[in-house]
């Protein structure tokens, strides 16, 4: 239902100020009801008062690597340093040209991916003001975009926030959290404007093997939607699964590529991001130049993390990640702990994450009866001290799902599993 913002300004109550001149209530915008952001929402808030009294709580709601002890690849913070002061003044609007080169350059290394040129590049203060960008001048009043569920709730909240109207279509457990094709095309209606894929997943951590890529590219040719590809997580694979990027898949499809520094290269404090367009334009040109408007009317992204970009992108580039999720890296021994101990739970089980930083568990509501997730993560809190996220905030339908950040030490996260498990063993609602 659409709300009058400015009937509901005037119909607000006055507040009694005693000095004779009340003042109306101030409200948030209509066009926020029903945006939602639970990674950050009121059990976070709850944690972080928590912690202003004392309170030492383990933070698994966000992929936020710093934290938990992993460090930036040093010539990437050495150049960004070096750049530093003469980085105070603006860049283009789309990026400076050695940044946007760098990504050029990084996307021509990757077998089938579109040619591009500087301007098919924006960079932006990392990837979630690129997808706010792409939906203030995609989505028109109630446009339909098909998001995955699970989402990354951004997406959804974006969508909503420019007037359109998210559409989920079911990601298969069953299936590894592959899309379900038939689901997601029995969605599309004369309102559909585009498709988002998020590969690897977040919060899932699946990573879609090219028939499924190759299906979703199908559907869009069929039905002449564009492809929102967030790919923040391309570099971060377990197990030797290899990633394949969509526009790759899709060369003759209107596609945006989402990526950056936050995980890969453990940079999240930087912002630093880039989107990419491939695949045919001419019947684009109006959407582009309103990306181009909105570029502009945010002036530029970061200009120190832009030097973050060409240091990541060129040189010897960083091979770190590598290290790290490979067959005895940190991140593929962490996740095995995880896995391990939630598969081995009475009750739980959790399809192995192939890519990204989280797994996304399933409580069996023949034994953990859950009408609430969001009660359930807040109990845990207070009770454990463990911070988690319900998966009904990455709008699955029911409550029978969590999502457990991968970033802690495996010591660390074998004990928290371990109290997770015994406080899920005589927990009721």
């Amino acid at each position: 239902m659409t709300v009058n913002s400015s009937a509901t300004a005037q119909s607000a109550p006055a507040i009694p100020t005693g000095t004779g001149h009340p003042r109306r209530s101030v409200r948030q915008s209509s066009k926020l009801r029903n945006v939602l952001y639970e990674i950050r929402g009121p059990v976070a808030a709850r944690a972080a008062e928590m912690e202003r009294a004392g309170v030492d709580v383990l933070k698994l709601n966000i992929g936020n690597p710093q934290p938990f002890g992993f460090t930036a690849p040093p010539h990437i913070t050495e150049e960004m340093a070096r750049a530093l002061p003469t980085s105070h003044g603006y860049s283009d609007s789309h990026g400076m040209p050695a940044a946007l080169d760098a990504v050029t350059g990084h996307y021509a290394e990757i077998p089938g991916f579109p040619e591009l040129r500087r301007e098919d590049v924006y960079l932006g203060n990392g990837v979630s003001e690129l997808i706010t960008m792409t939906c203030q001048a995609l989505v028109d009043n109630g446009d339909e975009i098909l998001i995955p569920a699970p989402d990354y709730p951004l997406w959804t909240a974006m969508v909503t926030l420019a007037g359109g109207a998210p559409v989920h279509y079911r990601c298969a457990e069953d299936d590894g959290w592959n899309p379900d094709l038939a689901d997601m095309e029995a969605r599309i209606t004369a309102r559909t404007t585009a498709i988002v894929v998020i590969n690897p997943n977040n919060p899932t951590g699946a990573v879609y093997p090219p028939h499924i890529l190759e299906g979703i590219a199908k559907l869009a040719r069929k039905h002449s939607l564009t492809l929102l590809v967030d790919e923040i997580y391309d570099a971060i694979t377990y197990d030797g699964t290899a990633h394949t990027h969509l526009a790759a898949v899709a060369p003759d499809v209107l596609t945006l590529s989402y990526s950056g520094l936050s995980k890969s290269s453990r940079l999240a404090g930087y912002r630093a991001g880039w989107m990419v367009v491939t695949g045919p334009k001419d019947h684009a040109a109006d959407f582009l130049h309103g990306l181009d408007l909105m570029a502009s009317t945010r002036l530029c992204a970061n200009v120190p993390g832009q030097h973050a970009i060409v240091a990541a992108l060129t040189g010897e580039g960083d091979h770190s990640i590598g290290a790290l999720t490979g067959p005895d890296g940190r991140l593929t021994r962490q996740r095995d702990v995880v896995d391990q101990t939630l598969n081995a739970m009475d009750g739980v089980s959790c399809v192995t994450p192939r890519g990204a930083l989280y797994a996304f568990p399933r409580l069996n509501p023949d034994v953990h009866e859950i009408r609430d997730d969001e009660k359930l993560v807040m109990d845990l809190l207070e009770r454990e001290h463990i911070l988690l996220v319900h998966g009904t905030g990455f709008n699955w339908p029911t409550p029978d799902h969590l999502r457990i950040v991968l970033l802690p030490e495996e010591q660390v996260l074998a004990t928290a599993m371990e109290r997770m498990g015994n406080f899920l063993a005589d927990y009721r609602q």
